[in-house]
């Protein structure tokens, strides 16, 4: 590069002059050029522009590898989150569909809970309010008396009226003389699980009978 470039000064009426200022920018870049292709500094200076060139094309290649490696693991989480919705769906569904089968009368399906309940007082407990359930069932049939003992013995008569003997008495009974000793002998009373199953399944044939669960 030629020194008057740098030995003018910048009051110099010439760098006023445009055709001068385009010369000396021109004279610069060729100094540039001169020097990266024409000097020893040159191939110095291609390889270090190759590797670094090498080396954000990496760079750009790993960002967009593992873009695409985000992109499909959350595809596949959200495919995984779409599935399990849907499962505990319809496993909603078909809950709230037993329920409906096992009976629209939550008192019962609250019965049926002490039923599997794992001790054994909930078993006694199942028959205790299924018991409370077939006196509000006679209430509703029209027998009278104070308790359901009284009511029973009251549907052994037909009504006045020509109506028929309550048909399930005798089954009544045997449920209700149960839960009596329940409730008489409490603890000492011993009530196995299998023994609480079969009675509660005669306090449901009952139910299902006339129509109350």
């Amino acid at each position: 590069m030629n020194n008057s470039f740098l030995g003018d000064s910048f009051l110099n009426s010439k760098w006023f002059d445009p055709s001068y200022l385009f010369s000396r920018v021109a004279e610069f870049f060729q100094w540039i050029y001169d020097i990266i292709f024409y000097s020893n500094i040159g191939p110095i200076y291609n390889t270090l522009l190759f590797f670094l060139a090498m080396f954000f094309l990496t760079i750009m290649s790993y960002c967009l590898i593992r873009l695409f490696e985000i992109r499909r693991k959350e595809h596949k989480h959200l495919q995984q989150e779409i599935a399990e919705y849907a499962h505990k769906q319809k496993e909603k569904e078909e809950k709230a569909k037993q329920n409906d089968e096992i009976s629209k009368n939550p008192r019962w399906v609250k019965t049926l809970s002490y039923l599997f309940s794992q001790h054994e007082s909930d078993w006694k407990l199942a028959v205790i309010e299924a018991d409370s359930m077939l006196e509000d069932l006679l209430n509703e049939l029209g027998f009278a008396g104070e308790t359901l003992g009284d009511k029973l013995k009251s549907a052994a008569v037909p009504s006045l009226s020509g109506g028929e003997k309550f048909r399930a008495l005798p089954s009544a009974w045997e449920v209700h003389t149960i839960r009596n000793r329940i409730a008489h002998e409490g603890t000492s009373f011993i009530f196995p699980q299998r023994e609480a199953k079969r009675v509660i399944a005669i306090y449901e044939s009952i139910f299902r009978e006339y129509g109350y669960i």
